[in-house]
């Protein structure tokens, strides 16, 4: 494979740093979650690249299908504890299909299909419990 893109993240402090990126002058204040302080967390980043990555894959399954719809990506990512240091997460993947003429199933299809071709889904597959739903409005 190519390589298409390539970044570097840096994070100094851990969940209580400040994260930056060696391509941007994006610079996150690292929070830990429920802290109440002002800044992000982790699992926030990964919801936020995940839905990114997802709705871009679903995009691709649309053109390679030749169908017509909107989309709108929600993840919503849990990070679960079990004894002592034993942490892990879990995605809930919800996706809105508007302005479009295919049903409910065939819509869940392509969202399945989506699954299969997104990196974010790759890299997790097996890793982490994933929930995929979809609705059409």
């Amino acid at each position: 494979m190519k390589t298409l893109y390539s970044t570097k993240a840096t994070v100094t402090g851990g969940r209580a740093g400040s994260a930056s990126l060696s391509d941007s002058d994006l610079t996150i204040n690292m929070v830990a979650p429920g802290s109440g302080k002002d800044g992000n967390n982790p699992e926030q980043m990964f919801a936020i690249g995940y839905s990114a990555c997802f709705d871009g894959a679903l995009g691709a399954v649309k053109q390679m299908e030749k169908a017509k719809f909107d989309s709108q990506t929600s993840i919503e990512v849990d990070l679960l504890q079990g004894e002592g240091p034993d942490y892990k997460l879990a995605a809930r993947i919800h996706v809105i299909g508007e302005n479009t003429e295919l049903s409910a199933d065939e819509f869940q299809q392509l969202v399945e299909k989506a699954h299969q071709v997104c990196p974010y889904s790759k890299a997790t597959r097996g890793n982490i419990d994933v929930e995929l739903t979809s609705e059409v409005n």
